[in-house]
């Protein structure tokens, strides 16, 4: 074989190789090169922190949870036949009060157990970072949800005790029941309404949580730090 096609044959090959190389390079994060499963665990956090930051901070404000649909709390499917017998004899505005008072409950709690939904999310292990990244729209927060709903429970239920009280809730519910079971012939109530918030509270911050994570993961834009940027990319060429 003559040298020149020998040549030509080779270059053909370089560059065949080349453009495959590009193409690979071209499909790794921007700024940096494979990035570790660490690494990818770190950002996942910061995606979390964020919803903390951004979205859980919401729910602190007046209204936060009685005018957000997405977490509001209503009356327990328990306690709809003690809505529905005030509202019979004009009491309709004593449930109203319940309503808001079970939101006001949460929107103080949520506020003094901030800090434990950050060292939640600090210290949590992701054990297979990279199927959680490239998994559903919440998955960290789904993760996150499985992992700390127990533990972030028996810390959280005292705060909204202390809630229920501090806002008056405690009050307001135990003259709207009272007013309830004297009505005749009604089944007599009392259930345990701090149980109720605290797991509706937590469901609240989870979701806003879930809010963030889906806006970091469709949109470049939301993604503000360079470890965001870099993995989140990631999933992006998924």
């Amino acid at each position: 074989m003559k040298l020149s096609k020998i040549l030509t044959i080779l270059l053909c090959l370089v560059l065949s190789s080349c453009a495959e190389l590009q193409q690979v390079v071209n499909q790794l994060p921007q700024g940096g090169g494979v990035l570790s499963e660490a690494q990818i665990g770190d950002g996942l956090k910061q995606a979390l922190q964020f919803g903390i930051d951004k979205q859980v901070s919401k729910l602190t404000q007046t209204d936060g949870f009685l005018g957000n649909a997405l977490v509001k709390i209503a009356i327990p499917e328990e306690l709809k036949v003690v809505e529905d017998g005030l509202r019979k004899i004009g009491l309709g505005n004593l449930a109203d009060e319940g309503v808001k008072a079970l939101n006001r409950a949460a929107e103080d709690a949520v506020k003094e157990a901030t800090p434990i939904f950050i060292d939640a999310v600090s210290g949590i292990s992701f054990a297979d970072a990279k199927n959680i990244l490239l998994g559903a729209d919440n998955a960290a927060t789904t993760y996150l949800q499985s992992r700390t709903t127990s533990p972030l429970y028996n810390k959280f239920h005292p705060v909204i005790k202390n809630s229920f009280g501090k806002v008056g809730a405690d009050a307001i519910w135990e003259n709207l029941i009272h007013k309830y079971n004297t009505i005749p012939f009604v089944k007599q109530v009392n259930p345990d309404l701090t149980q109720y918030v605290t797991n509706k509270a937590l469901d609240g911050v989870f979701t806003m949580i879930a809010v963030e994570e889906k806006e970091i993961r469709n949109k470049v834009g939301a993604r503000t730090t360079n470890l965001l940027r870099q993995v989140f990319a990631l999933q992006d060429n998924k």
